[in-house]
């Protein structure tokens, strides 16, 4: 609700846009550090919570670009797909590309859920000893499974 009342700060969305995380062929994680608008910048509320937003639906297609090749399909699950504003620029950036975004319950799945069973799948592949990262996904040097399985201790 407050993203709707602002707008895009083209100069921050540009800026975070750019960050060599889409750019490097080896991938690492974000954190918030990597969104400090710059010194001397400031933003309202509603103007940061609405850049925030579109740069949330930017960033889903631009990481895309690390793919063989682009979806025609986007599947959104998680909470994001119950944020108006997100799904409304990820449906309009998605159709600039001749591809469509859609809330996961729009291709007959449950989006509270899908989270979930992708951890349930990882763990899975963890019990039978299979790799869950990959040198082409994170950047590793091998592959490397989930870790160990730690049976609680009983009394």
């Amino acid at each position: 609700m407050i993203a709707s009342e602002g707008r895009v700060i083209s100069a921050l969305s540009d800026r975070y846009l750019a960050s060599p995380f889409f750019t490097v062929s080896r991938r690492r994680s974000l954190d918030r550090n990597d969104f400090l608008p710059p010194d001397g910048h400031e933003a309202s509320l509603e103007d940061g919570a609405r850049t925030l937003a579109h740069v949330t639906a930017a960033a889903i297609l631009k990481s895309a670009g690390h793919l063989p090749e682009r979806p025609a399909t986007y599947i959104i699950c998680g909470g994001g797909r119950l944020n108006r504003i997100i799904m409304t620029d990820l449906c309009a950036l998605a159709a600039e590309q001749s591809a469509v975004a859609m809330a996961a319950e729009s291709a007959g799945l449950n989006g509270d859920t899908m989270e979930a069973e992708a951890w349930a799948y990882l763990a899975v592949r963890s019990l039978a000893g299979l790799a869950l990262t990959l040198p082409q996904t994170t950047g590793v040097r091998q592959p490397v499974s989930g870790g160990v399985l730690q049976h609680p201790i009983r009394e």
